[in-house]
């Protein structure tokens, strides 16, 4: 008895140690060098963001702008036959993903900011975003700085706060979990504008007639692939990947295909960025 319990006690020492041991190996290689053995790349998306990242009620899939740009990376860093996997992520949850190994990457409407930088890497700008303001159409607000003393819905997470200050610091700044849940506050008319990037404000506005986007941007906030701390050579092939996507038209496609038909918007200014 004692030897049966002596040996089984042994044999869950050195499988202990043979799991931590296959742990440790797994936390030492990079994540070019997974994605790269697995033929997979984890991407954290958007899903609650029209014309980025939005889910289909029909096909129970994420679709949009971003979605098809990370399947078009994927294929450009690892082959036609690789696959891109799409997780799921908010404003609140893409660093802690990353820094998790959820994911391998983040492309979701992630503005480029000193603050993000102190936490993970980013590549090139691949989007010209900009704060923008907007408000129905019966509102008297014509840009930014009209929002002193007024109701001004945001998303958590976002820069948007912390732009609106910076412009009109008397505003009333309203939070809010997701750009749904902050745009039917603006419908129910729990506040007087909603301010978020101009891409973002596009995608709701195609859905939305009633609505204008007023002022222009008043932030340069360009969005860029985040990859976490110290993973150099994934950061690498993103930025060569989005290179050639630039260099054979597929970039300029995509924005196309997403962009065109969207009122106010100037896809012009978008392809040559």
């Amino acid at each position: 008895m004692k030897k049966k319990k002596l040996f089984l006690s042994t044999f869950f020492i050195i499988l202990l140690s043979f799991m931590l041991t296959a742990c440790s190996q797994n936390k030492k290689q990079t994540i070019y060098e997974t994605v790269k053995e697995n033929k997979t790349i984890n991407w954290g998306v958007k899903a609650d963001t029209p014309l980025f990242g939005s889910m289909s009620i029909k096909s129970g899939k994420v679709n949009g702008f971003e979605i098809d740009l990370a399947n078009a990376l994927t294929h450009k860093i690892l082959g036609k036959d690789a696959k891109a996997n799409f997780v799921t992520t908010t404003a609140n949850t893409k660093i802690q993903l990353l820094k998790n190994r959820n994911v391998d990457a983040v492309i979701a409407a992630m503005t480029i900011t000193p603050e993000r930088k102190k936490q993970v890497d980013f590549s090139k700008p691949y989007f010209p975003a900009g704060q923008s303001v907007m408000v129905s159409d019966h509102s008297k607000i014509k840009n930014a700085k009209d929002l002193n003393k007024q109701k001004v819905l945001v998303v958590k997470g976002t820069t948007s706060a912390d732009a609106v200050k910076k412009v009109s610091p008397k505003a009333e700044i309203l939070q809010y979990d997701d750009y749904g849940q902050a745009f039917a506050a603006l419908k129910a008319n729990q506040g007087n504008a909603l301010v978020t990037d101009n891409g973002i404000l596009a995608g709701i506005l195609r859905d939305n007639p009633g609505y204008r986007v007023v002022g222009g941007t008043f932030t340069n906030q360009p969005y860029g692939i985040a990859v976490d701390k110290g993973q150099s050579t994934m950061m690498r092939k993103i930025n060569l990947a989005l290179n050639q996507l630039e260099k054979d038209g597929t970039y300029q496609r995509l924005i196309k295909k997403w962009f065109s038909n969207i009122p106010g918007f100037n896809v012009k200014t978008v392809e040559k960025y």
